[in-house]
Formats: C-alpha cells, sequence, structure tokens
C-alpha cells in the first residue's frame, strides 16, 4: 500500500554528509584536497596523468626519467602547467635506465629548480646528494623507500616526508620482500616525519587502515593507470582489469634489482632465461628494456609483447574511471571506514 512504501521510506538510513575533507600533513603540507599521490611510473607519468591527478584533488606527478633529458623535462612541466593549476610534482628514481645509458640528473634538479617545482618523489638509490639540492631550493621533498631503516637515512638527509613502498608494489620492491602490514606499523613507531603508504594501494578502505597505521596517506601507481585519463592504450588497461592479484611475475631478481610485472609470455620468458643464465642481463634486457613496453603502452596495445610493472592492487581493480572519480570514491570510503570504527570505541562501565 502507499502506506506501507511511505513507512518504508522514512526508515531508509540518509546518506552521511561529506562536509568535512580528510585532512593530514600531507594535504596540508601540499594544499591538496585527497590525500592521495600518484606515483611515479616509466612511460605514464606525462604532463596529462600528472594533471588529470591534480584536477581530481590528488597529487598528480610528472616521471622525470621518461623524458628525453632535462630539456624534454622542462617542456613537459612547462605542458603541464597549461594543464592545471593545481599543485603537481616531479619523480626522480636514482636508477639506471639501461646498459650503457647515462641519466644527467644534475641537469634535472636543475630544471625542476629552474621551472619552479615545489614537491619532487626520490626513489631508488642514495639521494643523499638530491636531497640536498632540493631542500637548498626550498623544494619539499617524498622520498620512496621499501624499508624502514632507508626511510630513517631519508629522514636524517631531510626528506620531509617518506612514502613507504611495501613488497606488493609495482615496480622495484627490494630484496627483503617485507609487506605494508609490517612496513608500516614499524615507521608508525619509528619515524619522527610523515609518511605514506605506496604498494597495493587502490581503495578507500586501505586509505582508512594506512592511516590508522599513522600514515598521512596513499601513493597509487598501478591503480591509476586504469583511469580514463592514463596516456596508455586500452589493452593495457583492460588487462589490468581482467587480471587478479596472483597475475604478477618478479623478473630481475638474480640481478639483485627485482621488478614486480604483469604475467604476460614475456615475463614468463625472462623468468625462464634468468633461471639458466642467472645475472646475465645481456640475455634478458632485449625483453625488458623501455622502450618495448612504451611501443606497447602508446601504439600497439599486445600486452603480452612487453614485460611492464605492475602491482598486487590488479586484485581490486575492477574499472576504468576518471581520476576525479577514483580519487573521490577512495576519498569517500575512507571517510566511511573511518566513521563507522567510532562504534567500536564504548565508555568503560
Amino acid at each position: 500500500s502507499k502506506a506501507t512504501v511511505s513507512v518504508l521510506n522514512c526508515a531508509r538510513p540518509r546518506p552521511t554528509p561529506r562536509t568535512m575533507p580528510i585532512q593530514t600533513a600531507l594535504t596540508k603540507a601540499l594544499g591538496i584536497q585527497y590525500p592521495i599521490v600518484q606515483g611515479g611510473m616509466h612511460w605514464v607519468g606525462f604532463a596529462e596523468m600528472a594533471a588529470a591527478v591534480s584536477n581530481a584533488g590528488g597529487l598528480g606527478i610528472i616521471t622525470a626519467l621518461t623524458m628525453p633529458g632535462p630539456e624534454g623535462l622542462r617542456k613537459e612541466i612547462r605542458k603541464c602547467k597549461t594543464m592545471t593549476d593545481k599543485p603537481f610534482g616531479v619523480n626522480v628514481t636514482l636508477l639506471p635506465l639501461g646498459p650503457g645509458k647515462k641519466v644527467d640528473f644534475a641537469g634535472i634538479v636543475k630544471v625542476i629548480i629552474e621551472e619552479g617545482i615545489k614537491v619532487v618523489e626520490t626513489a631508488g638509490r642514495n639521494p643523499e646528494k638530491v636531497i640536498k639540492s632540493l631542500k637548498a631550493a626550498g623544494i619539499y621533498v617524498i622520498h620512496k623507500c621499501v624499508a624502514v631503516r632507508h626511510a630513517l637515512t631519508a629522514q636524517r638527509l631531510g626528506a620531509d616526508m617518506v612514502s613507504v613502498d611495501g613488497f606488493e608494489c609495482a615496480g622495484h620492491p627490494g630484496e627483503e620482500d617485507v609487506g605494508n602490514w609490517i612496513l608500516l606499523a614499524k615507521a608508525g613507531k619509528k619515524l619522527t616525519i610523515p609518511f605514506i603508504a605506496s604498494g597495493g594501494c587502490g581503495t578507500g578502505s586501505q586509505l582508512a587502515a594506512a592511516m590508522a597505521m599513522g600514515a598521512s596517506g596513499i601513493n597509487c601507481g598501478t591503480r591509476f593507470m586504469a583511469t580514463k585519463e592514463a596516456p596508455v592504450h586500452d589493452n593495457v588497461k583492460q588487462a589490468l582489469v581482467n587480471a587478479d592479484e596472483r597475475q604478477t611475475t618478479l623478473v630481475l631478481r638474480s640481478l639483485k634489482n627485482t621488478e614486480r610485472v604483469l604475467k604476460t609470455k614475456t615475463a614468463v620468458k625472462v623468468r625462464e632465461i634468468e633461471a639458466v643464465q642467472p645475472g646475465d642481463i645481456g640475455a634478458i634486457y632485449p625483453l625488458v628494456k623501455g622502450d618495448r613496453y612504451r611501443k606497447v603502452f602508446q601504439e600497439t596495445g599486445d600486452v603480452e609483447d612487453c614485460v611492464f610493472s605492475c602491482g598486487q592492487v590488479i586484485g581490486l581493480i575492477e574499472d576504468i574511471p576518471s581520476c576525479a572519480e577514483l580519487c573521490k570514491r577512495i576519498s569517500d570510503e575512507a571517510e566511511d571506514r573511518l566513521r563507522s570504527l567510532q562504534s567500536h570505541i564504548v565508555a568503560k562501565l
């Protein structure tokens, strides 16, 4: 009856109004809406990606090593400035690009300073020299690391924040195989500077959990690849949706430069070669070189024909939203989880 329908409608729970954004040391320091960082990603971190995330309320990041030298980076930074008036940063990963390839890190840092970039994500090997130069220019430094002892070193060197990167992550998780459930809890006890969670992140429940362990936000890489604005072939995005958390694998272990990648036919072949020719970069380099997956990302979409970084978060990727939809979804879910947890705290009798 109409009366019954009316009663049922009145009994329907009303959604919690979202009038208070989540504020953390990350959002306050950088002036961003959501405590969400888009980490550096080779052949993904172009101006289009960074601007989309920054316009969505997170922190977008351009990947320096993807650009053709310092002047290529300058061009990309200037392009990004035309696409957003929100804060965005640059990733500087202190790792070699391949045999015989040299990186002008001094030139990259010089361009970053000259172009007025306010925040830089560093990663990779000893960041002391780079952190010193960036801090002298007043730049906010977030150093990504895979061990708490490395985080403590970054703290001592002057980093403003660290991004604690668990074994679940895409790319290089280090050689110690420790996941975020341990790393974050330990970072919360040992660090005196703020930190964010990186590796396997892609949902609001994870943001809430990371905050419960003391983190000021999350860093997402693979999850942002599966967005409408990500500058990669649609086949790559759909492959991330179709896969589950079991479909990554580890390559380059024999070189002590472990990388978590999507388990493609090419990645399996790399593992087979490493098993019989451990430590021989020449034997696998044609299969793992960056230009091979650049071609797949930008041209062919033949996912099986390359090796590319991919995190276990693929098990949580079920759609391809816009960056704005994704950031809002993560924040809303985190807020709901944090509010609901309050109900578990009761007054002592």
